[in-house]
């Protein structure tokens, strides 16, 4: 069972639940926690796991062989990202825009086109509190940040619970992180920003046929803006979060705080059995695939 937790809008506490939901029920369930957002993982921070190296994700990028080719400029015309430019006598590739679908070399009439790899990133994994942890950092200077994830979430663990800690927005990299989730959680706040990105994540999730439900966090600081439109959407609130000083007390620490609090702890297992009551509906709607909840 993959357990997604997405936002739409950065900021919104999004990690912070993920991990205290990773540590509410690691101890009654075999868990894997993949933090995706691989431009800025912070997942780790909380949890302090080990590490050590799970491997290098490159992608393949087009070289050009000058002595055979004869500048038609075919490859430059089917690349949907401009990463190869062809002038009369000269042809110039830029990795950076490579998005190594390989139809350059594939449809190359001359054969004058090779693919050679290039690093994009890496991936890590470790474990802490019974959690086994993985995930990505992405090069410097690279937009490219799906394949990294799709290459962690070729390593999550089919036999137990995973939960996903997504990249914010709903771009590629998110929709590449919660496609194939069995449910998604959806953290926001009650604002007018968290309520316009809330609303661009929905849509995505139906897009993709996720089950979602929504966790307010600051539940007491905004308007009723969120509740609103869930209500309009049909969008299950699962749990509201109030502003707590504890808590922020923790994080600014770089502390989870379900160890630490008996109280939080009882919150975070609660939300848990909201997810599988969520699941369980889930599973007895029309033709919807049956997902194992035990």
């Amino acid at each position: 069972m993959i357990i997604a937790v997405a936002s739409g809008k950065g900021g919104t506490g999004k990690t912070t639940v993920a991990v205290n939901l990773a540590l509410a029920i690691s101890q009654k369930e075999k868990l894997q926690l993949v933090d995706c957002d691989v431009e800025e993982p912070n997942a780790h921070i909380f949890l302090k796991p080990s590490f050590q190296p799970a491997g290098t994700v490159n992608i393949p990028v087009p070289v050009v062989d000058e002595a055979k080719c004869l500048y038609c400029g075919r490859c430059a015309e089917i690349c949907a990202f401009n990463a190869i430019a062809v002038l009369k006598e000269n042809i110039l590739v830029f990795p950076e825009l490579c998005h190594g679908c390989g139809a350059c070399a594939y449809l190359c009439p001359e054969g004058a086109i090779k693919e050679v790899p290039r690093g994009i990133g890496v991936m890590e994994e470790g474990s802490s509190d019974g959690i086994d942890f993985l995930h990505g950092r992405l090069n410097p200077g690279e937009a490219m940040s799906p394949p990294l994830i799709g290459a962690l979430k070729n390593k999550i663990d089919p036999q137990g619970i995973t939960i996903i800690d997504s990249p914010p927005g709903t771009s590629c990299p998110v929709v590449t992180s919660v496609k194939g989730s069995d449910f998604c959680l959806l953290v926001t706040e009650p604002t007018p920003f968290g309520l316009n990105d809330l609303d661009f994540a929905v849509q995505m999730l139906r897009k993709l046929d996720i089950p979602t439900g929504v966790l307010v966090n600051r539940a007491d600081i905004g308007n009723n803006c969120v509740e609103d439109f869930c209500r309009e959407e049909g969008v299950p609130i699962l749990k509201h979060i109030p502003w707590d000083e504890e808590l922020a007390k923790l994080y600014a620490r770089g502390e989870p705080v379900v160890p630490n609090s008996a109280r939080w702890r009882e919150m975070f297992e609660d939300l848990w059995g909201q997810i599988e009551d969520a699941l369980n509906k889930e599973k007895q709607k029309p033709g919807k695939k049956e997902v194992d909840t035990t």
